[in-house]
């Protein structure tokens, strides 16, 4: 999106996305994995649950309670609609406690089993992370802003050095994320800001995966936290008025930020002035300064439609200027330099173009780089001697340098690999002469580089350390081709073991290796071809790791997004379907060897796939999944649904979107017919998703499904929509992940 700069600590971003975002993993089960199953529900009577009740010997079966809706004279039957607590968010009803308690005992009951593998991934894990790792340090101001990882610490300590401070003095720890998570089973700090004067620290914590934070303000001479709170914070901690107040936006009772609200210092919060109010609830309020920081940017807008105003940062409170009253479908975002609007917005084609505007009318629109079928324009950042666009070429990254007086004369950036992640890294100030960048591919590990902006010259300052060895040239990584059922050829993204078939044989596995496919495939988001170190343990195992850059991301360009909403979502699904029929056809895999993860709407996509072509797969994660889609889009009251009505369509008033969306509904479309292996999670405090979707599916699966497959639900009791927080609880729960889809694929042997 636009850019935007956020004063911020250099390793903290913001809020997680889920969209997250950001979320891996796996599919029919092989006759060793039926075995093991067996094997684990024979002996499961020697099994306790952390609870230290015997462990369970059969899974839990949800009792059947008759619900019917109807709408637009279509009646849908819900029998497990009970499992959502009438008196949300708050989740009191035992019934509904007591099923999702079930539900861990049993997952407790059979993992239990794994344990050894999941200690052994784990701890393979666990010995590729640099423990006592560090950022690059990165100027802002007049210090060098760096995190630190202690040997065995869940979380990081923030630090500070003054430039001018050219001895080894000692630097200034301003901030440790160990000590505000002691004691607590949840944290995640949120955003992070420091004042422009170098003086104060805002920053915003969760405390149970609720995403509702809370703000607090340090002082960084005295060290003392200033008595200033703010309570029930869900985006933003922007410094204005010169560092006497802070623009933040509070959630509202159903988690949506439909306010920009303004706290001074040392005032109470209950004070704090409403500088805007957003009347459309599907809308959402953000904030943040220019490139200058002269200018405080109110943006508000759905997943299609923006809308700015801006107004003095040191008047806040002061007349605000509308750049460009909304339109349906028309996104823009702006920047500032020197009193001259720049504007990135798809008023005029699909892939945005960038133009230009007097802050004196601001709406009209002057074009500065045309929008181009072959270049996606996707952001921009301006400096003081020349600005930066970021896009995609062919679905790859580009980092460009442009001029302001030749803004169409190109400067890229080259890398060397054929497919690969990159992009403008933290880069906290306007006067620069040179940029932080990174960069990775599928087997070069996270790297860090500054580029002379001068020179063209890149210099590498740290690549990802991997403790207990990496050697990339064991690995083989392709950017490939498959043609979907409409002809549309979808890229994927594939790496793997060069000697992947010695790795197999020694495992006893003959013929093609089992093949690991993820995907996301919505709200535009392009899951980027990037390193990954737990990756590793499968790939090093003999399987091939494939990427499915499908429709409903944006990779090849919006129109490739585009052709995955609303009534073309089911473009998404037999996208990923196709994709892994054409990769078991060009011999990477065989079916049932297919295994695929994906979470929140990528747990959607697997609960889609499953339903359309369930012999493809040996074992499916699906994590905190979307699945309840049409139930969700009708309930108008939860967190997300008016702002998602513009992805998946609003059945309420529209009966052609809700036949559409109960047509592929995973929850709805369920079947008597044979499933794969599956593990599903959820968070019982998840705001996004929330944790009676994947319990509704589960339940519902369990009771339809004619195989006697294994089918898992794990609920995390104190966390949302990420899962457990620290680095080594989430890893932990990644280690699980792997060692339920070994085990599926009768991959244990030897562990």
């Amino acid at each position: 999106m636009a850019s935007m700069r956020m004063p911020s600590l250099s390793s903290v971003s913001a809020c997680g996305l889920t969209l997250a975002i950001a979320l891996a993993a796996l599919p029919i089960q092989s006759a060793q994995a039926q075995s093991a199953q067996a094997t684990t529900q024979e002996d499961q009577s020697n099994v306790t649950s952390e609870t230290g009740q015997p462990a369970p010997t059969s899974p839990p079966i949800a009792e059947k309670r008759e619900h019917t809706f109807t709408h637009h004279g279509i009646t849908v039957s819900d029998p497990y609609h009970w499992l959502k607590d009438q008196s949300y968010p708050v989740i009191d009803d035992e019934d509904v406690l007591d099923y999702v308690k079930a539900e861990n005992a049993w997952f407790e009951a059979n993992m239990g089993s794994q344990a050894g593998l999941t200690e052994v991934l784990f701890t393979e894990m666990r010995a590729r992370i640099k423990e006592d790792d560090s950022t690059v340090p990165q100027k802002d101001g007049d210090y060098r802003y760096w995190s630190e990882f202690e040997e065995g610490a869940q979380y990081r300590k923030h630090y500070r050095k003054a430039v001018a401070d050219v001895d080894a003095a000692k630097p200034q720890l301003i901030l440790d994320e160990n000590v505000l998570a002691e004691g607590l089973e949840y944290f995640r700090l949120g955003a992070a800001s420091i004042s422009q004067n170098g003086r104060y620290l805002a920053y915003s914590t969760d405390t149970s995966g609720a995403e509702r934070y809370t703000g607090r303000i340090k002082d960084l001479q005295t060290g003392e936290l200033l008595d200033d709170e703010i309570p029930n914070l869900r985006s933003g901690l922007t410094w204005v008025a010169n560092d006497t107040a802070l623009v933040y936006g509070p959630s509202s009772e159903n988690w949506r930020t439909l306010e920009a609200k303004l706290h001074v210092i040392g005032t109470p919060s209950e004070e704090d002035v409403v500088l805007y109010k957003e009347a459309d609830e599907s809308f959402s309020v953000g904030t943040g300064l220019t490139a200058q920081e002269d200018w405080l940017v109110i943006a508000s807008g759905d997943n299609e439609t923006s809308e700015v105003r801006l107004v003095r940062a040191d008047n806040p409170t002061g007349e605000q200027i509308l750049v460009k009253a909304r339109q349906k479908g028309v996104e823009y975002s702006v920047d500032v330099r020197d009193d001259e609007l720049f504007i990135w917005t798809n008023d005029e084609h699909i892939n945005f173009r960038l133009a230009k505007a007097s802050i004196d009318a601001p709406g009209n629109w002057e074009t500065v780089i045309a929008g181009s079928n072959k270049f996606y324009l996707t952001d921009f950042e301006l400096f003081k001697d020349f600005f930066v666009t970021e896009g995609r070429l062919n679905g790859l990254d580009q980092i460009q340098l442009r001029q302001y007086d030749a803004p169409t004369v190109v400067k890229p950036i080259a890398f060397p690999e054929a497919s690969y992640s990159a992009g403008l890294s933290n880069n906290p100030e306007y006067d620069v002469s040179t940029l932080r960048l990174s960069y990775e591919s599928m087997i070069t590990p996270d790297s860090v580089y500054d580029y002379d902006v001068a020179s063209a010259d890149l210099t590498l300052l740290k690549q990802q350390e991997i403790p207990s060895g990496y050697d990339a040239s064991l690995y083989a990584t392709e950017r490939l081709e498959v043609e979907a059922r409409d002809g549309t050829m979808v890229p994927v993204s594939i790496v793997y073991r060069k000697d992947r078939k010695d790795l197999l044989s020694t495992r006893g596995v003959e013929g093609p290796g089992p093949l690991h496919l993820y995907a996301y495939g919505a709200y535009g988001y392009a899951v980027p071809p990037g390193f990954s170190t737990t990756r590793l343990s499968l790939v090093d195992r003999g399987f091939a790791y494939a990427i499915a850059h499908i429709r409903g991301g944006d990779d090849l360009g919006r129109r490739w997004y585009l052709q995955g909403k609303l009534n073309e979502r089911t473009n998404t699904f037999n996208d990923f379907v196709d994709v892994g029929r054409g990769l078991i056809a060009k011999g990477y895999t065989a079916e049932g060897k297919v295994t695929a993860s994906g979470g929140s709407a990528g747990g959607e996509l697997m609960g889609a796939i499953i339903n359309q072509d369930p012999a493809q797969y040996g074992a499916i994660v699906s994590h905190v999944p979307f699945v309840d889609v049409l139930s969700t889009m009708l309930d108008e009251s939860l967190p997300l649904t008016p702002g998602e009505w513009q992805e998946w369509g609003n059945p309420i008033e529209s009966k052609q979107a809700f036949a559409y969306i109960l047509s592929y509904s995973p929850y709805d479309q369920v079947k008597a017919q044979d499933y794969p292996p599956m593990l599903v999670t959820a968070g019982l405090n998840d705001p996004r998703v929330t944790y009676w979707e994947p319990a509704k599916w589960v339940a519902k699966l369990r009771d339809t499904k004619t195989d006697d497959n294994i089918l898992l639900m794990k609920t995390n009791m104190g966390a949302g929509h990420g899962g457990q927080s620290g680095r080594w609880n989430s890893l932990r729960e990644t280690a699980e992940e792997f060692a339920f889809i070994l085990w599926q694929m009768g991959m244990t042997e030897g562990e």
